[in-house]
């Protein structure tokens, strides 16, 4: 992601609840008008339960290569048995607001967490971009190290089936970390996005 840095302090966020009760709607409209990636729509449902956070933007990732040229296809490619030489992978990440407190920071260190299941394709840390419309932002991302900074990258096929595998792993654990996060709260039996729409 481009102006990815290392994941900065907290700081002090007198507006964390105000934008919290403005990204449900938010994500509302989001949905309705088909623009995030299926395949994470139950994930998002699940963060938006969690009353220390909100999500910012997401993105499934994305790998166009000469058989499939959609640069928003979710198909994995575990599904073209013909191997093709290069895949243009478009980076998965999630990027979330986190509240400075107690439970925010056993999320952020929840999160951060994951990256010890590969230190060389997954990074947690903060995006500029981000942190100037809201503080405390923070976006966990998959992508080599060596690209880290970039929105896109060119890669082999079977490092594309790697990063696959991985980004998928990584969405599960964050799904379980969503859940986790409801019952530590109280917030487990709160209704999904979809279902209040």
């Amino acid at each position: 992601m481009q102006t990815f840095t290392d994941a900065r302090p907290f700081v002090q966020d007198d507006s964390f609840e105000i934008e919290r009760h403005k990204a449900l709607p938010q994500l509302r409209e989001e949905l309705k008008k088909g623009s995030i990636d299926p395949p994470i729509i139950g994930l998002l449902e699940e963060f938006i339960k969690i009353p220390h956070c909100f999500t910012l933007q997401s993105c499934y990732g994305h790998f166009v290569h000469d058989k499939e040229s959609d640069f928003h296809n979710v198909e994995q490619l575990s599904n073209f048995p013909d191997k093709t030489k290069e895949v243009n992978y478009r980076i998965a990440y999630m990027a979330l607001c986190i509240r400075n407190d107690d439970a925010g920071k056993q999320l952020f260190q929840d999160i951060q967490d994951l990256t010890k299941i590969d230190l060389t394709y997954i990074q947690f840390g903060s995006a500029n971009w981000f942190w100037e419309r809201q503080v405390n932002s923070y976006t966990i991302q998959i992508e080599p190290e060596r690209s880290k900074n970039t929105d896109s990258v060119r890669i082999s096929f079977d490092e594309a089936i790697y990063i696959e595998n991985l980004k998928n792993e990584v969405f599960t654990a964050l799904f379980g970390i969503a859940l986790k996060h409801q019952i530590l709260t109280g917030h487990s039996n709160s209704p999904s996005v979809k279902n209040s729409l």
